[in-house]
């Protein structure tokens, strides 16, 4: 339990996530809807292009 409770303090917060790079942006909750709204949009026409590959499937 000592263990626990230290663990939570420690490392449970925003703040730990933010020191190591993990947050790559804060958002307003306000703000939600539309974050969201504007990153499908921009990932909806995203177009990746894949690698060609060596071989083909074997037959069978």
């Amino acid at each position: 339990a000592r263990m626990v409770k230290e663990y939570k303090s420690e490392l449970m917060h925003p703040y730990y996530a933010a020191e190591r790079g993990l947050v790559d942006d804060v958002i307003d909750p306000a703000e939600t809807r539309q974050v969201l709204i504007t990153s499908l949009a921009m990932l909806r026409t995203k177009h990746a292009d894949l690698p060609s590959r060596k071989h083909g499937n074997p037959p069978q």
